[in-house]
């Protein structure tokens, strides 16, 4: 990895030590949860660094120094959701503006962008980001932002995101990334050029299931402070105990994604081979249609995402993902647990019918995170739990 900031220290150096300074009071390594929301000023009309806990707050500082490290940016602005992170992102946007998305993006941001961002005004298409060429017809003279996702949500499709950036900013079009899939660990889009880094936090940076959170981090100094400007002026930040949870989680990030990359390729392979798959997609696989680009964009691992379609129909999805002992039945990702559910039923419901057809996410698709469990023990869960859908 490379040595470019930060004393020259490599990134899980970086993701131990950037932000977390020991204590200056007390010496703890471990630096204290400020709590105060508010904080004595110098003089009337004169302030110090941090006046009032919504416009900054120690703690959050500090993760967000953390965060703008990993990901190459020049600051990060931490959020109460990864949802609140990704809705400042649109303010940005204004009546009249054009938003251009790929069609394999998670279920919230559908949402978002059609029952939201629409009554501002904002219009909205969705587009296969495989084909540039359908891409760039999409293009209007009002198109303001295109967003993406480094690796999508539910179907694990990688898209080009150096061409697609390139295409981006040739229109005079901003270029948002959500990167939660494949962390700042495996992809790093600010260094490819994009201008807005985007994760829900609450997956693999905090990593426990017990931290809600999003992050917006950005490229240049200008689009930082319109960014923050937006959260201030509308408050979703991200608490002070959140915050600590956060950088808690964030210094065991490159062991955990790593390790849990390696297991979702065992079990990527176990499932290829299962009679009761049809089909699987993970990008770690020869047969995934995206491997060569996500070999040459992902640094040294394919994420720990696996979706695959069952034999049978909605029915037999849902046997599955009831019967798992392991992997527990519920939305989100990233946590040390492995989790399962049925993206047309839960994380994608709120995806029009037939958006979920054009996309591809089909009744039979589940989609694993799969968590710190030993991987032969997550394999004989599956197992086991396949064989039981097969009974009606």
């Amino acid at each position: 990895m490379a040595e470019d900031s930060d004393n020259g220290w490599r990134f899980r150096t970086r993701a131990i030590h950037v932000g977390n300074a020991a204590d200056s009071a007390t010496g703890a390594v471990v630096p204290p949860i400020h709590l105060a929301t508010t904080f004595v000023q110098p003089g009337a009309g004169e302030w110090g660094r941090f006046d009032y806990s919504r416009s900054g707050n120690p703690t959050r500082a500090a993760v967000e120094e953390t965060l703008a490290s990993l990901e190459g940016g020049c600051g990060s602005l931490a959020f109460s959701s990864g949802m609140a992170a990704t809705h400042c992102a649109t303010m940005l946007l204004g009546a009249g503006d054009h938003l251009l998305a790929g069609r394999d993006i998670y279920g919230g941001s559908y949402r978002l962008f059609h029952h939201v961002c629409n009554r501002m005004g904002v219009e909205i298409t969705l587009v296969d980001l495989q084909d540039l060429d359908a891409v760039a017809a999409a293009m209007r003279p009002n198109t303001r932002m295109l967003w993406l996702e480094s690796i999508g949500n539910p179907l694990l499709s990688v898209p080009d995101l150096p061409a697609l950036i390139e295409l981006a900013h040739r229109h005079g079009c901003l270029v948002g990334v959500d990167n939660t899939f494949a962390t700042p660990v495996l992809m790093r889009p600010l260094e490819m050029g994009a201008d807005i880094v985007m994760h829900s936090a609450t997956k693999y940076l905090g990593g426990h299931s017990d931290c809600l959170a999003g992050v917006l981090v950005a490229r240049d100094r200008e689009l930082f402070e319109r960014l923050y400007f937006l959260q201030n002026a509308t408050g979703a930040v991200l608490a002070p105990l959140e915050s600590f949870l956060l950088g808690r989680g964030i210094k065991t990030l490159d062991v955990r994604v790593r390790t849990q990359s390696e297991s979702a390729l065992q079990i990527a392979r176990f499932l290829e081979q299962h009679p009761a798959v049809s089909r699987v997609l993970y990008p770690g696989l020869e047969s995934h249609a995206d491997h060569e680009r996500a070999a040459q964009l992902l640094d040294g691992g394919f994420g720990a995402i696996v979706s695959f379609e069952a034999r049978g129909d909605d029915q037999t999805a849902k046997r599955i993902v009831k019967s798992t002992r392991l992997f527990h039945l519920a939305v989100s990702l990233g946590a040390v647990e492995s989790l399962i559910e049925q993206p047309a039923s839960m994380s994608h419901a709120s995806y029009a019918a037939e958006d979920r057809v054009k996309a591809g996410i089909t009744d039979a698709l589940i989609r694993l995170s799969v968590g710190l469990e030993d991987p032969q023990d997550l394999i004989a869960d599956l197992d086991q739990a396949l064989r039981a859908g097969g009974r009606s």
